[in-house]
């Protein structure tokens, strides 16, 4: 499903995802936070935060800790994020005009340490590099997973996704539910989500709710960068370990060096 947002989000936290949705049951919260100079936001929900900076200049604050940060451009520069479990109190104050922020919170009984994760701390790799003519070539920026945050319940990461290009490709699917948060330059731009047999238009700030173990492979228009927030929730019993179930009809594409039209 994709939530569409018609309109430009107000100052404050605006929420686009509900824990108790029963329609989009992604186990999830999700929203953005908008702040303008020297406004500030404090969250003390009893629930386990991550706050991703999208853009803009900010100061968290958490457990007698500050960090200040700055994020000019989502598509050239690495994201930060505090992480913390839920009785852990967050207070963001922004330092500019056009801060953005990431939202995401679940239910989570265990206790871990917070964590803020800098830009240089954040896992990329070149996702496609080298395969089917680099059709989907993309920047794959992992903050947290259960490699480094195995008593979390929320997986969080980016991609940037290049002009006319595809990502979460070959087709995949998982059990665990997922959400994107996608952001466009220009913002006119567009692209296309899968969702199983579906096929939806994607626009700036919208989200696509991934759930019922559907493949999801992404495609951006040419002319248009495309980038999305991807947040993992994990089941229990049954964590999102880089959990990909490829399609058997498409898995031949990653064999190692395998041949495609016109090369073939």
């Amino acid at each position: 499903m994709i939530i569409r947002q018609d309109k430009a989000f107000n100052a404050g936290y605006n929420a686009i995802t509900s824990l108790d949705d029963k329609q989009n049951h992604t186990l999830m919260e999700y929203g953005m936070l908008i702040l303008g100079k020297s406004q500030s936001f404090s969250d003390n929900q009893s629930k386990e935060k991550a706050y991703l900076l999208v853009k803009g200049k900010a100061v968290f604050e958490w457990e007698g800790h500050k960090a200040e940060v700055t994020r000019d451009s989502f598509l050239d520069e690495n994201p930060c994020c505090l992480h913390v479990p839920a009785g852990v109190t967050i207070k963001v104050t922004s330092l500019r005009d056009d801060t953005e922020i990431s939202v995401s919170r679940t239910f989570n009984d265990k206790n871990f340490t917070s964590k803020f994760y800098s830009q240089q701390e954040c896992m990329t790799v070149e996702g496609g590099k080298g395969e089917l003519g680099e059709a989907s070539l993309r920047s794959i920026r992992t903050i947290f997973d259960y490699s480094n945050a195995p008593d979390a319940n929320l997986v969080l990461g980016e991609v940037v996704h290049q002009p006319g290009r595809w990502s979460s490709y070959p087709p995949h699917h998982h059990p665990q539910p997922e959400m994107y948060y996608y952001k466009f330059l220009p913002e006119q731009g567009f692209g296309y989500s899968e969702l199983g047999e579906q096929v939806f238009k994607v626009k700036n700030n919208d989200v696509c709710v991934i759930l019922d173990d559907v493949t999801h492979p992404q495609v951006a228009a040419p002319g248009y960068a495309m980038y999305y927030i991807w947040v993992i929730r994990h089941l229990e019993n049954n964590p999102w370990d880089n959990t990909r179930i490829y399609t058997p009809e498409h898995s031949w594409l990653r064999e190692k060096g395998v041949k495609i039209w016109p090369d073939k």
